[in-house]
């Protein structure tokens, strides 16, 4: 039997992949888990063949419990299943082991192949990531500065960007103001800006 482990803080997105698997998978047994805590609850209880992942979850670093999930259970294969921009957390996480990225803006057809390629070990790049790869390949651009960024810097960064304020990145994160100053401070050295505007313009020359 086929065991998935659905990690996800929306029910109904929960409740709309047990019914897309239930479809394509038979017998199957699914479980569910709201946040990076839960979800390694349930990994210590049991052994599973997939996990879909989304990216954004309350108290939740998820490049931190990709990795961890990586390192702790290898056999695992991960599926990233997220509204944010493939663009930008698509070659992030199958860098850190996820074995494909699906939006959840795709196309149904689209959701169920990347979870029974995912499911039978082979890994799931969209069109849209072929594209990507292929013109990150081909470029001959200085390199991207956004990668010098750590997992914490990259996730605090993508917030700024999005428009959120310090004050409201440490409640999210669970940390304290004057860490995610610290941290935005560091992002700014390393990505050579001295304000938001800049740090605005040098993420669309990147397309972020």
């Amino acid at each position: 039997m086929n065991r998935f482990l659905l990690i996800d803080d929306h029910f109904v997105v929960r409740a709309g992949l047990k019914l897309i698997i239930t479809g394509l998978v038979n017998p199957c047994e699914i479980d569910e888990a709201e946040n990076g805590e839960s979800a390694m609850a349930q990994l210590k209880e049991k052994e599973y063949d997939v996990a879909i992942l989304d990216i954004k979850m309350p108290y939740t670093n998820t490049l931190d419990l990709m990795q961890l999930i990586k390192d702790t259970y290898p056999n695992l294969k991960v599926l990233i299943f997220s509204m944010n921009s493939e663009s930008i957390y698509a070659r992030r996480f199958i860098k850190a082991g996820a074995k494909g990225f699906v939006n959840k803006d795709a196309p149904l057809e689209d959701v169920k192949k990347a979870i029974l390629l995912v499911l039978s070990g082979k890994k799931y790049i969209s069109d849209t990531m072929l594209e990507l790869l292929a013109d990150f390949s081909s470029s001959s651009e200085v390199e991207n500065l956004f990668n010098s960024l750590s997992p914490r810097e990259f996730e605090i960064v993508s917030l700024l960007l999005k428009g959120e304020g310090v004050s409201h990145i440490a409640t999210s994160l669970n940390l304290q103001v004057s860490t995610i100053g610290t941290h935005k401070a560091r992002i700014f050295e390393k990505l050579k800006v001295t304000n938001m505007m800049e740090l605005k313009e040098m993420a669309a020359t990147y397309s972020l």
